[in-house]
This record gives structure tokens, sequence and C-alpha cells, in this order.
């Protein structure tokens, strides 16, 4: 899978990052989002560096990828996208979905089957374990000295 096999199933032109403008997104429409790295366009393997869905196009690529707000994988596409000049070569494309999460699920699932792995800004889904608390030690019950009374 790569930026020109996602055209036959309905992705839009692929559009520089840096130079997106606001109207050209849909409002309020379930998408899908793919990030592609353009100098790798038509060589072998893939270009497609992220697979993403939002309910909001325009306050998830303005506000969360080019501004750094909202949840840490965010953070990271924003840190990634502002590193060694990256912004100059990211290219966007979305799909208009109805369910995007299972339309995000059903490509990560295509990409990791041709390559053997998520696209590499998805990252592996790594589920940390919580460290179990230990057992604390029971205090010994406080004594409690009688009150004298001033009677």
């Amino acid at each position: 899978m790569n930026s020109n096999s996602l055209k036959e199933k309905g992705f839009t032109e692929f559009v520089p990052l840096k130079g997106l403008a606001f109207c050209s997104l849909p409002i309020n429409k379930g998408s899908v989002l793919i990030l592609a790295d353009s100098t790798l366009t038509g060589k072998p393997g893939s270009d497609i560096l992220y697979i993403g869905r939002t309910k909001k196009p325009a306050k998830k690529i303005f506000g969360g990828y080019l501004a750094g707000n909202g949840s840490k994988a965010n953070k990271k596409i924003n840190s990634r996208l502002f590193e060694n000049g990256c912004i100059e070569k990211v290219t966007i494309s979305w799909m208009m979905a109805d369910n995007p999460k299972a339309a995000q699920q059903e490509l990560l699932e295509s990409f990791t089957k041709d390559h053997g792995q998520c696209p590499p800004w998805n990252g592996p889904k790594i589920v940390a374990q919580k460290p179990q608390p230990k057992p604390k030690a029971a205090k010994p019950a406080s004594v409690r000295k009688p009150i004298k009374s001033t009677a």
C-alpha cells in the first residue's frame, strides 16, 4: 500500500501540508487522514507515514498536527513535522467515511499485511501494564490516652 493505491479507495489528491487551505477541508465530517512523504512517492516501499481518523478534520490538522494541541499522538506528529524541515515534504489526503474508526482499522491492517508493520508515525500499539501496588503493611492501632476530666 502506498499513496498511489489510495486514490482507488476514494482518497483525495495529496496536497502539501504546508500550503493546506482551511476551506479545502471537509467540516465536521468523519474522515480518515493519510500523511505521506512526497520524496518517497513512486519509490519501492511505502511513502505513507501515518493513518489517522477524525470527526473534525480542520481541528485535527490545524489544531492538533500543526499547533501540537491535544493528544500525545498529535504532539508526537507535531514534533516530527517540525524536525529537520519535515513539514516541507509531508503531504496529506483524506477520505470521507461514515465509520472512520472501522475504515482506519481496515487501512492499518492492510498496511501491516503488506509491509509487516504499522506506518512509522503510527507506531506499534503497546499496552503497558500498570505495576501492581505493593500491599501496605497494616498500621498498628493507635493507643489513645484517656482524657482527664477537670470536674
